[in-house]
């Protein structure tokens, strides 16, 4: 491979304009675009993950974007060999690749690889399972929240899977998420430019708003509800599921169903923003800026 293939990477917070980015990037090179999001892999799920439209993905190829099944595992270990083939097949045709999403760990997967994480004792599983069905999901919040309070800050805190897999780590090792995921950075050869969007925290939070009411005018209570049967599955341990099922569950009414998702949307966005800006490697722009960041990119690309 060239050594002057380019690799440009799109994050930010949930609702601040990457994919229209990406899309605009993606014509003007005329390349294609690699998700990084951890939800949109899923082909069951549109409405709840606000995966690109017909006519968005009609416009530029996308991948890794409802290639998978609810049904399957999958993880950011595996999407980081899998979208890193694709990477390496796609630079065979183009100087150029987009790789776009806001999933802080898919991002690190690419771009710095992960270390194989050690092997956990099947009875430190157990027993924290044990102790998770006995206390529920606020036991295992607030140990994730004691043990490793950096991967907490980011995590998807709702998510059962992901806080058992960290504490799991702890218990085995006694050692963060953090620590055994960043042994050795992994060098590509490619360049890696990293561009960041971002608003300030008012028009950010409107624009979440409005993305919630659209998708709940677009039927996102229905989609839901076609999965409710199996809520445990643990692609649907997300935002955007979880308080409507609350909902279905009756712990509480339509109305308070939506103000959480609303709440923990933007919950969610802060963290987005907490990990990414962790990056030193990160250029940030407001969405508006595309012509101020199109004459940065470019002066990027041709060096």
């Amino acid at each position: 491979m060239k050594a002057n293939k380019k690799l440009i990477v799109i994050v930010g917070p949930t609702a601040v304009g990457k994919t229209g980015l990406a899309i605009r990037l993606a014509k003007e090179l005329g390349t294609e675009i690699v998700s990084a999001d951890s939800r949109q892999i899923y082909s069951e799920l549109s409405i709840g993950t606000s995966k690109p439209s017909s006519d968005e993905l009609g416009q530029v190829r996308h991948h890794f974007i409802g290639f998978k099944s609810i049904e399957e595992e999958y993880d950011a270990g595996q999407y980081g060999r899998d979208s890193l083939a694709l990477i390496h097949q796609l630079f065979e045709r183009y100087d150029a690749v987009i790789l776009c999403g806001g999933s802080g760990l898919y991002v690190k997967a690419v771009c710095e690889g992960f270390d194989d994480m050690p092997d956990v004792a099947p009875e430190i599983r157990e027993k924290i399972m044990t102790e998770y069905k006995e206390k529920g999901l606020a036991w295992l919040q607030q140990r994730v929240k004691e043990l490793d309070p950096d991967y907490f800050s980011i995590v998807d805190q709702k998510n059962p899977h992901r806080l058992g897999r960290a504490l799991e780590l702890n218990y085995a090792t006694g050692k963060p998420v953090g620590e055994l995921q960043q042994k050795k950075i992994h060098r590509h050869p490619f360049e890696i430019i990293k561009v960041g969007l971002e608003l300030g925290r008012e028009e950010l939070f409107r624009r979440i708003d409005l993305r919630i009411d659209n998708m709940i005018k677009n039927g996102l209570f229905e989609e839901a509800k076609g999965f409710h049967a199996v809520k445990n599955l643990n692609a649907l341990q997300t935002v955007g599921y979880q308080e409507i099922f609350g909902f279905f569950d009756r712990y509480y009414d339509r109305d308070e169903a939506v103000r959480l998702l609303k709440r923990n949307s933007r919950r969610y966005a802060k963290r987005q923003m907490t990990w990414f800006k962790k990056d030193k490697e990160v250029t940030w722009f407001n969405p508006e800026q595309y012509d101020e960041m199109v004459k940065w990119l470019s002066a990027r690309l041709i060096a």
